[in-house]
């Protein structure tokens, strides 16, 4: 942990935040420059509370050396982490692109959606199942009322299925319903509670980045589950309405050895810009796609102006298997 005095702070200040580090049962090196002097301890960062020295008077600013997030540092898999959802690989050379609608408002095209998907090279299915909506005039469905027809459509195409869940009391009703991949929507990335059950389970989980959420903040979450002991995660960025983070994508996969999605129907806000972001989000790294689908003008119940008809989502993906060999990589 690196620790920069203010300028001119006084030799007693400096002498408070060296017996704090020996309290600790680290050790000092101080470095005395024309203005400035720099402390460094030395050992275990873990046994120093960073923020207990961010108040010690004189002191500028603390850092630390190491990452908080060990578990899923990439230094701890150098390679990335490969793993199969019903026989679907998640992480490696191929890109996957889970073909979904953002609420089930009406289940009566999902089967078309989920045929027409699948032939177009979509290997995975997905529904956000319920949404409460912003504000309590939004459109909202009842909960949970769509997961049994979504998990029977994916089950009769042999397609994996992703759900979302917002509260730990719902997770007994994804796991009755075999889901085979949990979503954690942003607005829960920072619910500990949660976080903690879905590392208990044998379950992949996506974890989608929180609103204005640092990558720290972001990889501490996934953190927070694989110290459960489950290591299947899927981190999701999801951009902010009209604005999609590249550069965040690639210095994600440079700090973890977790897959990346992006989702880019979100990030888009409008379903013109759907194909355009896809390929950006590929080039940059992203290990797979979230994609808004629907298969006629009238199953468009929510966020409708940021998803692709059938036509549409084909035409991304012949755009993607196209351009996917010049990375190394294929759907």
């Amino acid at each position: 942990m690196i620790i920069v005095m203010q300028l001119n702070a006084q030799e007693q200040q400096i002498a408070a935040v060296i017996e704090r580090i020996r309290e600790a049962g680290l050790k000092e090196h101080v470095s005395r420059g024309a203005e400035l002097v720099i402390i460094g301890a030395i050992g275990d960062e873990d046994r120093i509370n960073q923020a207990a020295f961010e108040v010690l008077p004189g002191v500028e600013r603390v850092s630390r050396v190491t990452k908080q997030y060990k578990m899923v540092s990439r230094a701890t898999h150098p390679s990335g982490m490969q793993f199969k959802v019903r026989g679907v690989m998640v992480g490696g050379e191929q890109v996957q692109v889970f073909a979904g609608v953002h609420s089930l408002a009406s289940t009566d095209n999902l089967q078309a959606l989920a045929s027409a998907a699948q032939a177009a090279g979509s290997r995975l299915l997905w529904s956000r199942i319920e949404r409460a909506g912003y504000s309590p005039y939004e459109f909202h469905t009842p909960e949970f009322d769509g997961l049994a027809s979504l998990r029977d459509v994916a089950r009769r195409n042999g397609m994996p299925f992703a759900a979302e869940v917002s509260d730990v009391q719902a997770l007994d009703i994804l796991l009755a319903h075999d889901v085979d991949v949990i979503q954690l929507g942003a607005q829960s990335m920072q619910n500990r509670a949660l976080l903690r059950e879905l590392g208990r389970l044998n379950k992949p989980v996506i974890l989608r980045r929180g609103l204005a959420a640092a990558v720290t903040d972001w990889l501490l979450a996934a953190e927070a589950i694989a110290a459960g002991g489950n290591h299947h995660i899927v981190l999701c960025e999801q951009g902010s309405r009209g604005v999609l983070d590249v550069a965040t994508i690639s210095m994600v996969k440079r700090e973890t050895y977790l897959p990346v999605f992006v989702d880019v129907s979100h990030a888009s806000a409008k379903s013109w810009m759907v194909p355009h972001l896809a390929l950006a989000a590929v080039a940059s790294g992203a290990d797979g796609l979230m994609v808004d689908v629907h298969s006629s003008s009238s199953s468009v119940a929510d966020y409708g102006d940021q998803s692709l008809a059938l036509p549409q989502f084909e035409q991304v993906m012949a755009s993607l298997r196209a351009a996917l060999p010049a990375l190394g990589r294929a759907i």
